[in-house]
């Protein structure tokens, strides 16, 4: 995604597709047109738990080697095959690579891209954002994060849209508690958005995920009575709010994935996987160290 003369994000050229080794399992979806139909529910026991915990730790822990990467210079293409290398060394599979045709193992969604930006020759420029969204597979679950990192130094009204967009994932996740709608965690985000005035993206949800990337439960980042599942102890899912300096409205790529704001305004996302406890949200996508 090079830019053109106004300095809005243009396609670039993709790489080949990275290899993973054939001892690594698969989701069943790599190679078919999309995924089976999740079944199970969104409710886990401890033993599975455990293993989306530690497949959100290996994606929380390439997110901050991606992250670690990002300065002016670097390719969105090379900071993807720092977070391949870094989920495949460790046994797992990066969950978007064969997933409905998505061609890269990490989103990466630089200034007014919303989400699944697909990593290519675009050079990260001083004053850019870039989203970085890994989700790793391994002992067939998967834990789903991502953050935004600034390139260099940006300008304050960038720095604080990035700042409040990860508290209001904080809000969101605190307001995460069994017997309440799931759309209560929408209020709490949108309430704090508003006060700066921010676009809350509504077409783009947090999701349940485990056994599946995507299970069917929408988790909403705006205050709507339009989802109201109950959580529940044990359930699953992905809180992941995506603020932006204009409007929530969006247009897609021909690439079929490309998610940019209407207007191009800037816009930042955070993400975590966390299950319901009894007394609160536990969050599973945390780094090791």
């Amino acid at each position: 995604m090079p830019k053109d003369v106004s300095g809005h994000l243009i396609p670039g050229r993709l790489s080949p597709e990275r290899r993973v080794d054939a001892s690594i399992a698969r989701p069943e979806y790599v190679g078919r047109p999309g995924p089976a139909k999740h079944v199970g529910g969104d409710v886990y026991d401890e033993a599975t738990i455990d293993r989306i915990r530690a497949a959100g730790t290996i994606a929380a822990d390439a997110i901050a080697a991606v992250g670690a990467a990002v300065r002016p210079g670097v390719t969105t293409d090379e900071l993807d095959a720092i977070g391949h290398a870094f989920v495949t060394e460790r046994g797992a599979y990066p969950s978007t690579l064969g997933y409905r045709g998505f061609p890269k193992s990490v989103c990466s969604s630089v200034n007014e891209v919303v989400c699944h930006g697909i990593p290519d020759d675009t050079v990260l420029e001083a004053g850019d954002i870039v989203n970085i969204d890994i989700t790793a597979f391994k002992d067939g679950v998967h834990g789903d994060s991502n953050r935004t990192f600034v390139v260099g130094e940006t300008s304050e009204e960038v720095a604080l849209l990035v700042e409040r967009t990860e508290l209001a994932l904080q809000r969101g996740i605190k307001a995460a508690m069994p017997g309440r709608r799931v759309n209560v965690i929408g209020r709490a985000i949108e309430m704090y958005a508003k006060r700066f005035g921010y676009g809350v993206v509504r077409d783009f949800t947090g999701h349940g995920v485990g056994t599946s990337f995507h299970s069917g439960l929408i988790i909403p980042h705006y205050d709507t009575e339009r989802f109201d599942t109950v959580m529940e102890p044990g359930m699953v899912f992905t809180i992941e709010p995506m603020l932006t300096l204009g409007t929530h409205e969006w247009q897609m790529w021909e690439d079929g994935w490309t998610v940019v704001t209407k207007d191009r305004s800037i816009t930042a996302q955070f993400e975590h996987t966390i299950v319901v406890r009894e007394t609160g949200a536990e969050i599973l996508t945390l780094p090791s160290a």
